[in-house]
């Protein structure tokens, strides 16, 4: 009897180890490589409208997928809706934090269904390398028209702008 419980034991010790080594070899095919990753992911994005304070801004939210240099320069060159130069925008990337919101500053000319292109590069510390680029393009549903000229309130309890006010 004993006889028989060891090859049983050794018939469930042989086909756990073939499982494992089945499993293994489907893993090691399916895998992804990480070289093959970005070393940023677009988590989302889009434009801001802030009509209390008479702003409208775009950007997104940029997620590190994979380990990046001490000292990495991200920078952000916005499409300026009005007509005028690229908007930069420089973010220092450390390893206390994998998630990055980068918006433009204040902006004005934007067109309901029009794309606005974003160029994002990442630089070494000395921003003399250049380590991976991507280009995004962000379209608006609402043109800046809905934003008034002047802020509708100012400070921090979000008064009445004493500009619009009438006597």
């Amino acid at each position: 009897m004993i006889v028989r419980e060891d090859r049983s034991f050794e018939k469930i010790v042989a086909a756990m180890i073939g499982l494992v080594l089945v499993l293994m070899a489907i893993g090691w095919v399916t895998r992804e490589d990480p070289a093959e990753k970005p070393y940023i992911g677009i988590a989302g994005g889009g434009f801001i409208f802030n009509y209390r304070e008479a702003q409208v801004f775009y950007g997104f939210t940029a997620h590190v997928l994979k380990p990046l240099p001490v000292g990495t320069l991200m920078i952000a060159d916005f499409e300026d809706p009005g007509g005028g130069p690229r908007l930069t925008v420089e973010t220092r990337l450390h390893a206390r934090s994998t998630r990055y919101g980068v918006h433009s500053p204040n902006v004005r000319g934007v067109k309901a269904g029009q794309s606005y292109q974003v160029s994002i590069r990442l630089y070494d510390h000395t921003r003399t390398k250049l380590i991976w680029s991507a280009e995004k393009s962000f379209t608006s549903q609402v043109d800046d028209s809905v934003v008034p000229d002047k802020p509708l309130t100012i400070g921090p309890g979000y008064f009445p702008n004493p500009e619009l006010t009438n006597g």
